[in-house]
């Protein structure tokens, strides 16, 4: 805030006029807004589900033997048939890396879960602090705070609604990984396991994609057309991402959901 004195009053009173007001209208956003880059840059703590990933892994593990019983019967019974005895070699190889990854699920789970948050952090130091801040330097940037502040905050919010829901998702990931990757190395139930691999990739990479889309918004507010009309430029940016991680999600499960339902009618084909 600048320092008045009586040579430069007129100047300084309107400014500090301004900033007050300012900091009044961006008071309501910093909670919401402090919440969003949260939720957007920092790593997903998945360890309050280690005891249930534990018991789900446990529950996997009683299959390994029957399904390694399972390959070496197949390989013993396939005689000289070279094919089949490919097939139970494959079989096998597939078992044996499933059993590696389930074991190790939640590690390598949040490995990347750090990697992504990394990602998205550094990204999002790119942007300057003050871009998200509605600034106000004059009588026409006020009326436009007043008339647009209710939108931003009201947009604030539902990023955060959104980006809440993902942080669950991912979170409760970490016991759904390893029923996906048994199902993917599982033949019958391959569809129903990229389903769920799909999602957690998705939700867990979504807010690396958005903070670009915060970066090219916030270049964007440099232009000379923008740069009165940050505010606008700020909806448009939250709103871009809320879309964007619905997108991706729903893009992921009716993907995936076409795999199973290709699969299933394969399989109704064959039977």
């Amino acid at each position: 805030m600048p320092s008045c004195s009586l040579i430069n009053l007129g100047s300084c009173l309107p400014q500090v006029f301004f900033e007050f007001l300012r900091d009044i209208i961006n008071a309501p956003l910093q909670p919401f807004l402090q919440l969003t880059l949260h939720l957007l840059s920092e790593p997903i703590n998945i360890d309050l589900f280690g005891r249930i990933w534990i018991i789900i892994v446990y529950m996997i593990s009683m299959f390994y033997a029957l399904l390694l019983v399972a390959s070496g019967l197949s390989f013993m019974i396939s005689g000289y048939d070279s094919a089949k005895r490919e097939n139970a070699k494959e079989w096998l190889k597939n078992i044996v890396i499933m059993i590696i990854l389930v074991q190790a699920s939640f590690f390598i789970y949040k490995l990347i879960i750090n990697l992504a948050a990394a990602m998205t952090s550094a990204t999002l130091s790119l942007v300057d602090p003050n871009f998200f801040l509605i600034s106000i330097g004059s009588i026409s940037d006020l009326g436009l705070a007043i008339m647009l502040g209710v939108v931003y905050l009201a947009t604030l919010i539902l990023t955060s609604l959104i980006l809440t829901v993902r942080y669950a998702v991912v979170a409760i990931g970490v016991v759904f990984l390893p029923i996906g990757i048994f199902f993917y190395f599982f033949d019958p139930m391959k569809q129903y396991g990229s389903l769920i691999l799909n999602i957690l990739g998705s939700a867990i990479f979504a807010t690396f994609f958005a903070s670009i889309l915060l970066i090219g918004f916030a270049q964007l507010s440099d232009i000379g057309i923008f740069t009165d009309l940050r505010i606008i430029v700020l909806i448009s940016a939250f709103l871009f991402i809320d879309v964007l991680m619905l997108f991706l999600m729903f893009f992921s499960i009716v993907k995936s959901a076409l795999n199973v339902y290709a699969g299933v009618k394969k399989l109704g084909a064959k039977l």
